[in-house]
């Protein structure tokens, strides 16, 4: 799907810390207690396709179902990054 649609916007809902260990390239840091808050002021198309990932998966499931909630129409939770089997950014 990320290869085929450069649209796609992907969001990590780990926490800052983590984030900066490692991430997806072109990730959006939203942590998953703020993605109530702020994911309206960060993602303003409730209809483009949105990627959700953290560790292990859980706080993505949860926040996938936030966002949905919210009003979004294409989310996607895509689980943690300890399966993610190509490069990431580190910092």
């Amino acid at each position: 799907m990320m290869d085929k649609d450069s649209a796609i916007t992907i969001i990590d809902v780990r926490t800052e810390e983590e984030f900066n260990i490692g991430h997806i390239e072109g990730a959006l840091l939203i942590p998953d207690t703020d993605i109530l808050e702020k994911a309206e002021e960060t993602l303003t198309d409730k209809s483009a396709t949105i990627l959700v990932y953290c560790r292990s998966g859980r706080r993505s499931d949860l926040a996938a179902a936030d966002l949905v909630d919210l009003g979004y129409s294409n989310v996607y939770d895509f689980g943690g990054i300890i399966e993610w089997k190509y490069d990431i950014v580190t910092e």
